[in-house]
């Protein structure tokens, strides 16, 4: 965790818990969606259907930080959001392990309702602490090494998850998940001594609202926007969900362009400027989240995931592979070999269901009758945070020595560079198509940790850059609804990414798909760096770098 003695106390207690919770998190997010699309197990959901939903859920898990936040400022404080919203998250992990739809649903408001009071709180709480002179010019610092804590607990959870579903099933990963959840709030409960000096309740000024005002003019505005957008015929926008979850941001993305107008003299440019940065980081959320859908369903069904000799062993011995059986019949019938889901006796659904075998080279299949062992699709999902907690300590050392060099980029120019970085990242996955012949062969999985590779330098350059500047740049009495802003554009950036993953399937080519996510990538890019003088003099006027 590098040299903590230069950093607050409390950084171990919020490292540690953050990591417990995104342990939780991870866990669930990262077989979410093979979940969804399992048909023995699961709810047998096509591709389209998966996608949208867990686009909707994560983008309302990153939605509702905007309450958390508001509440935690004006009423709750920081501590007690952070630990009503963890137990609620705990609780709707461990439900998920209920197979049925309406307690999967539920499961899922628990989630998303905790995450709005556990997410925009710990990370405003951390920024606090570091806002002393003591501490100020550790921020950055800090927030990359709260990042990794975040990160650690992302990359352990999926070898967890592999091992559970392997030898337990699908609902026991789920409670591991919620077990997860729960140790990172008795962390949190256990350092509570040191965030005293962070959780300051802000005292109302004439600028701002009444939370009932909000209520009226906000919340009530947005719920019925989403009924309308969801009753509208004939979708707009692909979906039932993405009519009412666009339609719902509305009043909300009204209220942040609301506190600029109200804002004084002194307050708006920095406003301003988040604003800028929020709009044009939601195009890295809808790229970087497809983690979860494109690039999973890109690792289960074409990537090469057997393994040989002492790795098959070794794998299976941990629970992270299990062998599948080859037949010829099982590609030869391909296109016409379906699956049904059930309801008492009634077929309800029935799509044809892909194979892993389809596109494995004829030299590389089994005898026929024999096994091949897979490596768990889940752990892909490992990929990114373990490159987080490689390249971390590396770029704090290079910011560090660029410091003492008096050359040290402001947050801004980080975050530039980030978007044009994760913009190259999408080439990798373009030649990956290329190499497979579209997915006719099977690509190797270096294409998979070469796209996170890069993608994560663009990453740790962005999203924990982003979290410091709104702590930089936030006026005092707005810190934690800015935080909440900030969620705001990561989760209209996760729906976004759920509505590019229901057009994978459209993709005949899927180097075409790719390339429309590098092109969305390039123009948020082109937005920063053509801002990034104007973004750079408020920070200057701010007295922050």
């Amino acid at each position: 965790m590098g040299n903590t003695s230069k950093h607050p106390k409390a950084l171990p207690y919020l490292f540690l818990s953050e990591m417990w919770e995104r342990f939780g998190y991870y866990l669930m997010i990262g077989i979410f969606l093979l979940y969804l699309k399992n048909v023995e197990h699961g709810f047998a959901m096509t591709n389209t259907e998966a996608s949208d939903l867990y686009g909707t859920f994560i983008a309302l898990v990153f939605l509702t930080p905007f309450v958390g936040g508001l509440i935690a400022d004006r009423y709750w404080g920081y501590r007690k959001s952070i630990i009503i919203g963890g137990l609620m998250m705990g609780l709707g992990y461990c439900l998920m392990a209920v197979h049925s739809l309406p307690v999967l649903y539920i499961s899922m408001a628990l989630v998303i309702l905790g995450n709005g009071f556990f997410k925009p709180n710990i990370s405003t709480l951390l920024g606090n602490l570091y806002n002393s002179p003591e501490y100020i010019k550790r921020k950055d610092d800090g927030y990359n090494i709260f990042y990794m804590g975040i990160n650690v607990g992302a990359f352990i959870c999926n070898f967890f998850s592999a091992a559970i579903i392997i030898v337990w099933g699908w609902k026991y990963a789920f409670i591991a998940a919620g077990i997860g959840m729960f140790l990172g709030v008795i962390i949190f409960i256990m350092g509570a001594t040191h965030y005293k000096s962070g959780d300051v309740r802000k005292p109302m000024n004439k600028e701002d609202l009444p939370f009932s005002k909000i209520i009226i003019t906000i919340f009530i505005p947005a719920i019925i926007a989403g009924i309308l957008g969801w009753m509208i015929p004939n979708n707009i926008f692909g979906s039932d969900s993405t009519d009412a979850f666009i339609f719902a941001c509305l009043p909300v993305i009204g209220f942040y362009a609301s506190l600029y107008i109200r804002a004084s003299s002194a307050e708006k440019r920095p406003i301003a400027a988040l604003l800028a940065i929020f709009a044009a980081v939601i195009l890295f959320w809808a790229v970087f989240k497809q983690n979860g859908t494109t690039l999973t369903i890109w690792a289960d069904n074409f990537t090469d995931r057997q393994v040989h000799g002492t790795t098959a062993t070794l794998l299976r011995d941990l629970k992270q592979a299990e062998d599948i059986v080859y037949t010829k019949d099982s590609v030869n019938l391909h296109d016409n070999l379906f699956r049904i889901q059930k309801k008492e006796g009634i077929v309800i659904k029935e799509f044809n269901y892909p194979v892993y075998f389809k596109n494995v080279k004829p030299q590389n299949l089994p005898p026929d009758g024999g096994n091949a062992t897979l490596w768990s699709t889940p752990i892909s999902q490992s990929i990114n945070p373990g490159w987080v907690i490689l390249l971390t300590p590396l770029i704090l050392a290079f910011f560090a020595y660029l410091r003492k060099k008096n050359k040290e980029p402001s947050t801004a120019t980080k975050i530039a560079f980030g978007l044009f970085i994760s913009a190259l990242s999408v080439l990798v996955m373009v030649a990956a198509v290329y190499v497979s012949g579209n997915g006719a062969e099977k690509a190797s999985a270096w294409w998979l940790v070469g796209t996170y590779g890069v993608v994560t330098v663009g990453e740790l350059l962005l999203s924990p850059m982003g979290l410091s500047l709104v702590s930089k740049l936030s006026p005092v009495r707005l810190t934690s609804l800015m935080m909440g802003g900030w969620f705001l554009a990561t989760s209209i950036g996760n729906k976004l990414s759920g509505i590019l993953a229901t057009l994978w399937d459209s993709y005949e080519n899927k180097a075409n798909f790719y390339w429309v996510n590098f092109v969305l990538l390039m123009f948020a890019t082109f937005i920063i760096f053509a801002m990034l003088k104007w973004l750079n003099r408020i920070m200057k006027e701010k007295g922050v770098n």
